[in-house]
């Protein structure tokens, strides 16, 4: 392969390509290594390990999944956990709620916030807001002992190998559940239901036994591997939120204008997910 081509093949044989206009950084932590490069398509992208992480042309459609789905089916979201996340992208998108009043941002590696206050400018910006409390340590050790906390949990995790690897047990999970307050919502990227089809499967079998209500729900990721990636909805207390027309219709138009991706109608639509997805996610 040219040194001017980024590609990620995955275990199953198959991948993506980008051809690199001009190397911009690379660092190596205890943790894994960051790299970011420029692309004529798009833009600077960062990878951790050689995977891809996040492009500066198509984040947001990641980052609105994750976000305002459970944001906007809880009633009064305030005090809000991010696992992982260290590129901002979530935290920005939490940060268009109103009703937010803190955000704790657990990330483990500090490299990779630093790269992305660097060269993702436009998706770091919020992580310097007051609302906000970057904490650069280990989110397993970070959730122990938390009880009754949050209203939502983002798990913006990587793949579960390194330094993610440890977010995807059922230990783990407990721990979250316990940091919820009632009527809370853990929303943890699942990884790619055709590209990571056995981690997925994995990861809902786990989410099954720790909480009452879980369902997947997905959406297009571009330069993701196989180009479709899926999330959890998990939760105790709150039904899986299947008709737009329950949830609130002022907040969710006011978030709408400023999304790319995310609109009411797409709310509940994006839990009709293909019959091999609810295989996966249902065992």
């Amino acid at each position: 392969m040219s040194e001017k081509l980024y590609h990620e093949i995955t275990p199953e044989g198959f991948g993506i390509a980008i051809e690199k206009d001009e190397d911009l950084y690379s660092e190596k932590s205890p943790y894994q290594v960051t790299d970011v490069f420029h692309s004529r398509a798009f833009g600077n992208v960062l990878t951790l390990d050689g995977l891809m992480m996040v492009t500066e042309r198509d984040e947001f459609f990641y980052h609105e999944m994750i976000v305002h789905i459970p944001m906007l089916t809880h009633s009064n979201p305030e005090n809000i956990l991010v696992i992982g996340g260290g590129d901002g992208g979530t935290v920005r998108e939490l940060l268009k709620h109103p009703s937010v009043k803190h955000i704790d941002m657990v990330e483990i590696d500090n490299i990779v916030i630093e790269a992305s206050k660097k060269f993702f400018k436009s998706v770091s910006c919020e992580l310097d807001n007051p609302k906000v409390s970057v904490l650069v340590q280990d989110a397993i050790e970070f959730i122990e002992g938390k009880e009754n906390i949050y209203d939502i949990v983002l798990i913006d995790s990587t793949d579960p190998i390194g330094p993610g690897e440890g977010l995807f047990n059922e230990k783990f999970y407990n721990n979250v559940k316990r940091a919820l307050k009632k009527g809370g919502i853990v929303t943890p990227q699942t990884e790619g239901p055709f590209a990571q089809s056995e981690n997925m499967r994995k990861t809902y079998a786990l989410l099954r036994k720790v909480f009452k209500n879980v369902a997947p729900y997905c959406g297009p990721m571009p330069t993701y591997p196989g180009g479709y990636w899926s999330w959890g909805f998990c939760s105790d207390d709150v039904e899986i939120p299947t008709d737009y027309t329950k949830i609130d219709e002022k907040r969710a138009q006011e978030i709408a204008k400023t999304c790319k991706i995310y609109n009411r109608e797409l709310h509940s639509a994006v839990f009709a997910v293909p019959n091999f997805v609810k295989e996966l996610a249902n065992g």
